[in-house]
């Protein structure tokens, strides 16, 4: 990959280049420019199973690197960072039941209309009455329209390293999780120092390895915004 061409450097221009990138360039899973992005485990039957009852075109958008399942979700409510096409909102949907609700938030417009199309489709097929998931468009490092203590798990899927502004994204999520909340993720994390002139690249970013930390700096930065576990 080059690095001297399509050069990103600000927050506001990384936002764009990586909104863009999701949003116009890739189409599908396997537009990916590397393998970093992708998982080659398979997720157990039980997920196997739930995860057939979502819509084709959904799962054809989906760029996440690890499947966010915890056990024990019924009737809670759930916020998945950087949902995109809404896969990940959808399985969630499931596992929390009717009771519970899914809240995906996403910058990308793109994506987030693949998700919305279809809420009325999987309510259905998932045999519930009421709807139990909603998508909103924002930075997840803005998490503003979201009152204080308001979910009780927030997951994000290899969406923390596409963030320009980690600190904003942890202490967002610090705050809107009830106490004890818990945050479950799946992100891609460096063993040695980046080239200043990588981490500018465009592709890089949109792949996520530009923007990824070392693990001990994402353990101190989460500490500092006020997570001690």
């Amino acid at each position: 990959i080059e690095s001297s061409s399509n050069s990103v450097n600000s927050m506001s221009t990384i936002h764009k280049s990586v909104s863009d990138y999701y949003g116009k360039s890739l189409k599908k899973t396997s537009d990916l420019s590397t393998n970093c992005c992708t998982t080659s485990s398979s997720p157990s039957p039980h997920i196997q199973k739930l995860l057939a009852n979502i819509l084709p075109s959904v799962c054809n958008k989906y760029y996440g690197c690890g499947l966010i399942a915890p056990a024990l979700l019924s009737g809670l409510r759930i916020l998945d960072l950087g949902c995109g096409s809404g896969r990940d909102c959808y399985l969630l949907a499931q596992l929390v039941g009717e009771t519970g609700s899914v809240v995906g938030v996403d910058m990308t417009e793109e994506q987030l209309k693949v998700a919305r199309e279809s809420v009325d489709w999987h309510r259905e097929t998932f045999g519930y009455e009421k709807t139990n998931t909603e998508f909103v468009c924002s930075y997840i490092e803005q998490l503003d329209a979201f009152p204080d203590e308001s979910f009780d798990v927030v997951v994000s899927n290899c969406v923390v390293n596409l963030s320009p502004d980690k600190s904003a994204v942890l202490r967002g999520v610090y705050r809107v999780l009830k106490p004890g909340g818990e945050m479950y993720f799946s992100d891609m994390y460096r063993n040695q120092r980046m080239p200043k002139e990588l981490m500018s690249n465009e592709v890089l970013w949109g792949e996520g390895l530009a923007g990824a930390l070392y693990w001990n700096d994402f353990l101190n930065l989460s500490k500092e915004c006020g997570f001690k576990d």
